[in-house]
């Protein structure tokens, strides 16, 4: 009897997890390809500097458009997307709620343009130092990159690729 109850909750949780499996394999394929980041970083900021920004490339190799909705990090108190916005001769900056990543192509979040925000930073940004940015996509759900704190803007690279 014991041998039978035994066998029954082996087979059980086999089916269980063979169906759990199939479950999330069928999300995966649902969701498409996943997106990727493309050198992520930070420019050093001095000790001082409450603010810092994070600058990336997205890519969407997949055949359906997603969005962006938002980001946070341990390494500030709040992170938030921002563009920069031309009103009359003034360049300032603007929080935005979501920025589209279209199918099969890429948006760049660089200095003057689309970027993460960083505020009240638990700890200065210095170079050479890395951190973990989490973007939180509709569809993809999220993706965990890291980030390079560098003194200067990234050579623009093909090779330096990173995927989470």
């Amino acid at each position: 009897m014991l041998l039978r109850l035994v066998t029954l909750v082996a087979l059980g949780t086999a089916c269980l997890s063979a169906t759990a499996a199939d479950q999330n394999h069928a999300h995966h394929q649902m969701m498409g390809a996943p997106l990727e980041a493309t050198q992520v970083w930070s420019r050093a900021m001095p000790p001082t500097a409450p603010t810092g920004a994070v600058y990336f490339t997205l890519q969407n190799p997949g055949d359906s458009p997603d969005r962006l909705l938002g980001v946070h990090t341990p390494r500030a108190k709040k992170a938030e997307l921002h563009t920069h916005v031309h009103e009359g001769e003034m360049m300032r900056m603007k929080q935005i709620d979501s920025i589209e990543v279209p199918a099969g192509g890429q948006v760049e979040f660089k200095p003057g343009s689309n970027h993460v925000m960083l505020f009240e930073l638990s700890a200065p940004l210095v170079a050479g130092e890395r951190f973990p940015l989490t973007l939180e996509f509709e569809h993809a759900g999220e993706v965990t990159v890291d980030v390079s704190i560098q003194d200067q803007a990234p050579e623009p690279s093909g090779h330096e690729h990173m995927q989470h």
